[in-house]
C-alpha cells in the first residue's frame, strides 16, 4: 500500500464525514459492499478513475478535492505547462496527471493516462457522462460491454462512459493517451 493511497483514503473519509454521509450509504450508491468500500478508505484498495470520479459526484466536490485535498479556486481559465498536472500514480504500470486540477465546477475532466502493457484482463467500470479517449503513444486494447477496440497513435474514441469499459496497453511499448471524461 503506498503513501498516495492512505492519503487519499483519509481525505475520502474526512469529505464523506463533513458531507454527512455514513460508509454505508457511500457503499451503497457506490454500489459494492461496506467492507469494500472501507478498504477503499483504509488505502488497501486501489482507486480507478471510475471510483474517484463517483465518491465524487455522491460527495458533491470534485475530484481534485479528494486526489489532492486542495480544491480548485480557478474559473475563467487554466494553464497547464508540460508534465506539471497533477499526478496520482496508482501502482507501479498505471498513473494519470489531471490536467485542469486548478479549475472550479468542471464540465469535464482531462488527463493524461499512461499505463505499462500487460496481459491481465483488465476490471470493468462506468460513471457517469460520456469519455473521449485519443491515443498520443503506444496501442489500447478498449473494451466497452462485450466489444473490444484496439486503437494506436493518432486514434481516437468517443463513448458512453455510464457503459461498463475498462482498457489495458497492449504490445510492448507504454500506452499514453489524452482521457476527457464529461459529466
Amino acid at each position: 500500500m503506498t503513501e498516495q493511497l492512505k492519503e487519499i483514503g483519509t481525505r475520502l473519509e474526512e469529505l464523506r464525514d463533513i458531507c454527512g454521509v455514513s460508509a454505508e450509504e457511500m457503499a451503497e450508491k457506490l454500489d459494492m459492499s461496506v467492507e469494500e468500500y472501507r478498504k477503499y478508505e483504509e488505502g488497501q484498495l486501489d482507486y480507478s478513475f471510475s471510483f474517484l470520479y463517483n465518491a465524487a459526484n455522491v460527495l458533491g466536490v470534485e475530484v481534485v478535492d479528494i486526489m489532492s485535498g486542495d480544491s480548485p479556486k480557478l474559473s475563467t481559465c487554466v494553464v497547464t505547462k508540460k508534465d506539471q498536472g497533477i499526478v496520482v500514480k496508482r501502482n507501479q504500470s498505471y498513473n494519470y496527471m489531471h490536467l485542469a486540477y486548478t479549475f472550479r465546477n468542471k464540465n469535464a475532466e482531462p488527463m493524461i493516462v499512461t499505463t505499462e502493457p500487460t496481459n491481465k484482463v483488465p476490471v470493468m467500470h462506468s460513471h457517469e457522462g460520456q469519455e473521449f479517449d485519443y491515443i498520443l503513444s503506444g496501442t489500447m486494447k478498449l473494451y466497452i460491454e462485450d466489444i473490444s477496440y484496439e486503437l494506436t497513435k493518432g486514434d481516437s474514441v468517443y463513448y458512453d462512459s455510464s457503459k461498463p469499459h475498462s482498457f489495458k496497453a497492449i504490445g510492448d511499448k507504454p500506452l499514453k493517451f489524452l482521457a476527457v471524461v464529461i459529466k
